[in-house]
């Protein structure tokens, strides 16, 4: 069974393919252009000491998000 986690809670060093986003239309669209659309491949590269921002590898690149927005990104873990 496939394990389903938001991104704010997705482990450091693995695998993760987004499954949905939840945000407003407005900031969703912002992150799609970042890339950040359903099917796309990610892996979370650091969280900061106290959780927030996030740093990710998406496309080739690393983003950084904040946790308040990662809550928002339904995920698949890929390293099961």
């Amino acid at each position: 069974m496939s394990n389903v986690t938001t991104l704010k809670t997705a482990e450091i060093f693995k695998h993760y393919i987004i499954e949905d986003c939840q945000l407003l239309p407005d900031i969703k669209a912002r992150f799609s252009e970042m890339g950040l659309v359903k099917g796309t491949k990610v892996k979370v590269i650091k969280k900061a000491p106290l959780g927030d921002p996030l740093e990710i590898m998406v496309r080739g690149y690393t983003l950084c998000i904040r946790a308040t927005e990662a809550e928002h990104f339904i995920v698949r873990s890929l390293d099961e």
